[in-house]
């Protein structure tokens, strides 16, 4: 049994660390000018946001590139069997990459069309198999689709003001405007990605510049509507505050679990998101937030139990939650995400998320609950304002029913491994990132996983990355 075999130990130890990097920065009276020099040059726009290799002039008109890249490999490490949806015990590496061409176009200052294309290359380790926190964000979970570019985004986004007073805004690829209404509604309407503008963290929730495990960037627990690259088509209604916000999306969900086409029929399969926003930081004068989230999802979708009971009774080889005629059924769940500053340089966060777990996992990931620490500094602090280095803990976990449909012998489109000696899958992560030149990034990865894909009979397993991002 190693260290991290015990999630509540693996909690105690990020608390550890954690405490230790806040008491190291902890300002002395002889430093308190130099902390206060330091949070004016974090609290400026530059200095969170990144370098391009070009500028992006304020003109009607947006237009930016990122291009990321990851690699990583594993050692072999112990399991007792293998199976088809196993994440492989032998030695493994594996590259990925993500393009993406990013334009928009202000048609007056409350509307703007934005339309984003992207290619995708590269594959995952194990194929995006075996574990539910997957190591890398960026991999595309069906290696058979085309490698042709795609149309990722394209959306209409239009403002209504609620005030006269305006507040600067930051302009980037989802939104070219740099002054809104302090109070105003927002719609968007077309493709996106949900996790675009829901369940989003200072701390952790960009895989080109932070960590790269789904469950650390995203709720694992939020089975957010997304074909198999991610992106969903539909309408978000958002009301923004100074104090705070609310958002709601309608979205399409997928015809089959993790499938690449979208289900158009309403009756047949759709998704509700609602998340509100608290604009209140624990400590004053410093930034924090705090998001409540939840979801309902209506799809074509398999009831765990009902698989189990199937295959117990003889009337199937093995339990298989597709083997059902079209129906509707849902899954509910709700999430809890805060971060905080605690200085000029260095924040922590935590989420915490929770679904029903009865019917099919079917369009992020397999996990019915989480929870998760971490902690991001930048690197202001040692006079490299563009530099991020971070640690995180996360552990998933599944239902009885779940849990049961495995070790039967059961898959999903994720897991699988033909049994299961279940236990609660726990990952350790750490990351730099290092600004180069103008918008070249480079860093390195390193993420523990124990229990991978809830199975004790197989790991832990650990994993190396080098990331390589370029903004244009």
């Amino acid at each position: 049994m190693t260290f991290l075999h015990h999630p509540w130990r693996c909690i105690g130890i990020s608390l550890f660390l954690i405490a230790v990097v806040l008491f190291v920065s902890l300002p002395t009276a002889s430093a308190q000018k130099r902390e206060e020099e330091e949070q004016q040059q974090v609290n400026a726009p530059e200095s969170q946001g990144v370098e391009t290799f070009f500028p992006h002039p304020d003109a009607r008109y947006w237009v930016s590139g990122q291009a990321n890249f990851i690699f990583q490999a594993n050692p072999p490490f112990d399991a007792a069997y293998n199976d088809p949806n196993s994440f492989l015990n032998g030695y493994q590496k594996a590259t990925s990459r993500v393009v993406t061409l990013f334009t928009g176009l202000k048609l007056n200052d409350s509307l703007e069309l934005l339309v984003d294309v992207e290619e995708t290359g590269g594959q995952g380790l194990s194929q995006a198999l075996g574990l539910a926190g997957f190591t890398n964000l960026d991999v595309v979970r069906n290696p058979t689709l085309s490698k042709a570019p795609y149309l990722a985004r394209g959306m209409i986004h239009k403002v209504f003001g609620l005030s006269k007073d305006q507040v600067e805004v930051d302009r980037g690829p989802l939104s070219g405007f740099t002054r809104l209404p302090s109070r105003r509604i927002e719609v968007r309407l077309g493709k996106f990605s949900l996790a675009d503008f829901f369940d989003l963290n200072t701390i952790a929730t960009d895989s080109h510049f932070q960590f790269m495990n789904w469950t650390i960037d995203n709720n694992g627990a939020w089975d957010y509507a997304a074909d198999t690259r991610g992106y969903t088509v539909g309408a978000i209604l958002a009301y923004e505050g100074p104090a705070w916000s609310f958002h709601f999306a309608e979205a399409f969900m997928p015809t089959v679990a993790n499938g690449i086409d979208l289900q158009t029929n309403l009756r047949r399969g759709h998704s509700e998101n609602y998340e509100f926003i608290l604009h209140r930081a624990f400590l004053p004068d410093r930034e924090g937030a705090i998001r409540l989230l939840a979801y309902n999802n209506s799809a074509n979708m398999g009831i765990y139990r009902v698989q189990n009971q199937k295959y117990l009774a003889g009337l199937t080889l093995t339990p298989d939650i597709t083997a059902h005629p079209l129906q509707v059924t849902g899954k509910y769940g709700f999430g809890v995400n805060l971060e905080q500053m605690l200085n000029g340089w260095f924040g922590i966060n935590g989420r915490f998320g929770w679904n029903n777990g009865k019917t099919e996992s079917y369009a992020y990931t397999e996990v019915d609950q989480t929870i998760q620490l971490g902690a991001m500094g930048y690197g202001t602090r040692w006079k490299r304002r563009f530099d991020r280095a971070g640690i995180a803990f996360v552990s998933n976990a599944i239902k009885k029913d779940h849990q049961k449909y495995l070790a039967l012998g059961g898959s999903g489109f994720l897991l699988g491994d033909g049994g299961l000696t279940y236990g609660r899958e726990s990952i350790f992560e750490s990351y730099y990132t290092a600004h180069m030149w103008k918008g070249m990034y480079l860093g390195p990865d390193i993420q523990h996983i124990n229990n991978p894909g809830y199975n004790q009979a197989r790991g832990p397993v650990f994993v190396g990355g080098l990331r390589a991002h370029f903004e244009f």
